[in-house]
């Protein structure tokens, strides 16, 4: 546990009052405490109109600095910070929840929640930092884990397709071909014979 120069701990658990606070938006508690969210590693404020958390994955912190000494980004909805996060590192928690969870049904609106932004301006900003939509930058993750199992297990290609969060065979292999210029068989094929 990470420990003030006073040696009072960085986070804590948030008490009734306080998650009282969280769910309802309250403002009065603006300041007075910032609550992170495990899962994604974003903090706010109490008053942020952001999606509530589950209560087991949130930490309190009595400052912003505490939260961001703990590795937690602000949120770009509510500004904890007071200033406005940088694009690319609201999209880097983006890329690491896609990178974390690409086998889970993902959407933009969902990534907009998660990340405490709107979906128009999710895919926007997201486009314009890594050249790809949220949706592409899905399918080239779950196409490079599917490459991997295909040279490294015996799954079938159903099995995989299912595995990297694309349940229709029939898709999974028109994504895979489009994004590789070969069928998952013939890639399988190919790097069994290297």
């Amino acid at each position: 546990m990470k420990l003030r120069e006073n040696h009072e701990p960085l986070s804590f658990s948030i008490d009734k009052p306080q998650w009282n606070a969280v769910i309802s938006n309250d403002a009065s508690y603006d300041g007075k405490f910032y609550y992170g969210v495990r899962t994604t590693g974003i903090f706010c404020r109490p008053s942020c109109k952001s999606k509530a958390p589950k209560y087991d994955n949130v930490l309190g912190f009595r400052h912003p600095e505490d939260a961001l000494a703990q590795g937690f980004r602000p949120c770009k909805r509510c500004k904890p910070t007071g200033q406005r996060v940088p694009d690319q590192e609201w999209v880097s928690v983006v890329t690491d929840y896609i990178t974390h969870h690409y086998s889970e049904s993902l959407t933009l609106d969902m990534l907009a929640q998660i990340s405490h932004g709107s979906p128009y301006h999710l895919h926007r900003v997201f486009k314009r930092i890594t050249g790809l939509t949220p949706f592409q930058y899905i399918q080239n993750i779950r196409i490079t884990e599917a490459k991997k199992l295909l040279v490294s297990t015996s799954l079938t290609v159903s099995d995989i397709g299912r595995q990297v969060g694309i349940a229709n065979p029939a898709y999974f292999s028109a994504v895979f071909r489009k994004l590789t210029e070969q069928t998952p068989a013939q890639y399988r094929e190919q790097g069994q014979l290297k």
